[in-house]
Order: C-alpha cells, then sequence, then structure tokens
C-alpha cells in the first residue's frame, strides 16, 4: 500500500463583504495559537507561503493563515459586479480593508500581521489607520514610498507574463537556492494579466507615509520592519530611512536575502524572523 503523504495545511473559502461586494477568499492555514495573517506580494498569491505554513516549530505556537487576496490565485473576481467593464486597480483603503476584515470574519482575537512587499507597504498603513485591531505588525521589504513602478509595460498585448517573472527572478538573492527562485517565478508567470499592474497603483503610488509615519504609536502596536539585502526595489537603505521615521520601530537587514524572503530561501527566511516572532510571543503573554 503507498503511503500517503499530506501538507499540514488545509484550504478553503471564506466570504467577506467589502464595500458592499462579496468576495469568495481563499485561505490556507495550520497550527494553533496567535493567529498569523501572511500577505503575499504584488500579483502572486498566498503559495509563496507554503515553505513557512509547513514550519513546525511555528505551528507549535501560531495558527498561520496565507490568503489569496480577490482577484489573486484562487479567489477568484466577484460575482455579483461587471469588474471586466474597469481597470482592475488596488488601493490603500481596500488593500486595508482586507486582513481587517478577514480577520474580524475568522474571529480572530489579537492577530500577528505579516506581509512583504506590498504587503509589507500594507504592514505600515495598518499601523496609521488600524493598529488596535493587531497585536503586531510586520513588514518586509517595505520602504516610506516606491514611485515609478504603475506602468502599462505591466499590462500590455504584447508582453507576456514571463516577462514579470523574471523581472522577479531578478530581484532575489543570487545565493538563494535555485528551485525556489524559479518556483517564486513559476508563480508570478500565473497571475491574471491586468492583476500586476493594478496592483502597482498601490505600491507606487498610493502608498506613501513619509508625512504621516512618525504619527505610528508603536507601544500600542510594535512595528517590525525587515528589508532583504539583495533588494533593489524595497533596498535595505529605505527601510533604515521607515524605521528612523517612526519611534520605536525595529529595523533589520536579512543578510544572503532579496525580495522574496519566505519563498526564494525559506529557511533562511525563518532564521531572521524566529527572533521577532519570539518576541512577540513574549510581549503579549
Amino acid at each position: 500500500m503507498t503511503q500517503q503523504r499530506f501538507d499540514a495545511a488545509v484550504g478553503r473559502y471564506v466570504h467577506l463583504e467589502l464595500d458592499g461586494v462579496e468576495y469568495r477568499v481563499y485561505f490556507e492555514e495550520t497550527g494553533a495559537g496567535v493567529p498569523l495573517l501572511l500577505q503575499h506580494t504584488a500579483g502572486a498569491d498566498g503559495r509563496q507561503w507554503r515553505h513557512v505554513l509547513e514550519d513546525a516549530g511555528l505551528r507549535e505556537n501560531f495558527r498561520l493563515i496565507a490568503y489569496d487576496l480577490p482577484y489573486h490565485g484562487k479567489s477568484v473576481p466577484p460575482t455579483g459586479t461587471t469588474w471586466w467593464r474597469e481597470p482592475y486597480r488596488l488601493t490603500e483603503d481596500f488593500l486595508m480593508r482586507v486582513p481587517v476584515t478577514l480577520a474580524k470574519t475568522l474571529e480572530l482575537e489579537n492577530p500577528v500581521y505579516m506581509g512583504s512587499s506590498i504587503g509589507g507597504h500594507l504592514a505600515v498603513d495598518l499601523a496609521i489607520h488600524h493598529a488596535a485591531d493587531f497585536r503586531a505588525l510586520i513588514g518586509l521589504e517595505t520602504a516610506p514610498h516606491t514611485p515609478g513602478g504603475f506602468n502599462d509595460e505591466f499590462y500590455h498585448p504584447e508582453i507576456g507574463n514571463d516577462f514579470k517573472a523574471h523581472l522577479m527572478y531578478g530581484m532575489m538573492a543570487p545565493t538563494s537556492p535555485e528551485a525556489l527562485r524559479r518556483e517564486t517565478a513559476w508563480v508570478y508567470s500565473q497571475g491574471a494579466p491586468a492583476v500586476f499592474k493594478g496592483d502597482l497603483y498601490y505600491y507606487s503610488v498610493d502608498h506613501d507615509v513619509r508625512n504621516s509615519a512618525a504619527g505610528i504609536d508603536t507601544r500600542s502596536c510594535p512595528l517590525y520592519i525587515l528589508n532583504g539585502e539583495y533588494d533593489w526595489s524595497g533596498t535595505p537603505a529605505l527601510g533604515e530611512e521607515l524605521a528612523a521615521m517612526i519611534p520605536g520601530a525595529r529595523y533589520r537587514t536579512m543578510t544572503g536575502l532579496g525580495h522574496f524572503p519566505m519563498s526564494e530561501n525559506p529557511q533562511l527566511f525563518l532564521q531572521e524572523i524566529r527572533p521577532v516572532l519570539d518576541e512577540i510571543l513574549v510581549q503579549g503573554s
């Protein structure tokens, strides 16, 4: 008899009402303990967290929840609107509503949030607008402002998804395992054509905390910022600049990692993030 082998994570759908529209959102979860919401990068989906979801150490203390944003991965567009009649464009307000509404719908008590790239930017915007809803916020590959990315070349009939995948490949550390760098790029090649460009509206236009970051109160909700050494978008310099704006924010450069730490080299990323998560557990106990 063939021995069966399953991942620890289990997937399902939850219906979220956002701005009066019902979205069928896919998420995968595993573990028990403090809820930890995991947000993927622009144009991708929750598969980026699959290796982290399988870490036995994290599963002992955290209920890990990796979700696909609406229009991403298995979270197909809503059936109750004519969404195809307008360009897809991700805004700060809509993006913030997703983890906040998801946490309330799943009845999560005092969750932790962690996201990368647009997810990292989102950690800072949540700290400004929704700090009371979270135990702690972790921003990976984030910055005060990253202009210049909202371009037509990311949604053009003469440019295929393979272009985006190769661009993302170049944002990873050359020392990350080749198979995992290829997997990260593979996920990017599967995104809906309009989604990557639309996500970059938030990344490069809507997200700008240069005049508001100083007002974040890290005493009520700790904020951690970690940027990869090889990331040429959310650079270590930008991460340090952002942390310097926020009294009490904690910054760390992740040596040997790029823009997708959780998927390009999960074992190295786990070494970097475990001390942060351990500190959050101690503070919340």
